[in-house]
């Protein structure tokens, strides 16, 4: 086996037990309402004007229930949707802008997807949250292999801090990384907030 083909298979190995973990993690809703409220009390949050959420799917964290509270604090809310393998940002006004749309995913309706005052740029946003299927205490993040967040974090300001959401199930010892992964800069979990490298870390 080659060095690239083990890499892979590591991968491949860790997504699969995380995802097993996540399925498998009991009250889910109780720790998520957890998670979101250690996000929404950080003080990067406090002082951020404009903040992505994402909206969970699957078994992920789950921040459709504390989306509502994050609308009325003062602040523009942005929610990621995908567009031909791109994540497109949406300022998001109200819950009911969001529907279920692809893969059962909630998505901005698609009338007012178009609407240029609804249209951000990664640039604009002073927080950005992340999901991912498993990280390290590092920082480093695997998603679902399709690099829809790693196109979009690449544009996100050098000062907009990365800050994922995860389940402690979901961090294991090591994440293989290579020279163009980008660290988060905090991992909440139910249990802590870890410190990551943030984007000044190399593989």
């Amino acid at each position: 086996m080659t060095e690239v083909e083990e890499w892979k298979e590591r991968k491949a190995k860790i997504r699969e037990q995380a995802h097993a973990n996540r399925n498998a993690q009991a009250d889910k809703d109780a720790l998520s309402q957890r998670i979101c409220a250690t996000f929404m009390a950080l003080p990067e949050y406090a002082a951020a004007h404009t903040v992505m959420f994402y909206v969970d799917v699957r078994s992920e964290v789950r921040t459709r229930h504390s989306l509502p509270a994050a609308l009325t604090g003062g602040k523009r809310i942005v929610v990621p949707w995908c567009l031909d393998g791109e994540l497109q940002l949406f300022l998001l006004r109200d819950m009911n802008e969001l529907a279920v749309g692809m893969y059962k995913i909630l998505e901005p309706r698609a009338e007012l997807r178009g609407l240029p005052e609804r249209t951000l740029r990664a640039e604009d946003l002073d927080l950005v949250m992340v999901p991912g299927v498993a990280f390290d205490r590092r920082g480093a993040r695997m998603g679902h292999g399709f690099g829809y967040y790693d196109k979009l974090l690449q544009h996100a300001r050098p000062d907009a801090p990365l800050v994922a959401l995860a389940f402690e199930c979901q961090l294991f010892p090591e994440i293989p990384t290579q020279e163009h992964d980008i660290f988060m800069d905090q991992i909440i979990t139910e249990a802590a907030v870890y410190p990551g490298q943030g984007r000044g870390a190399r593989a």
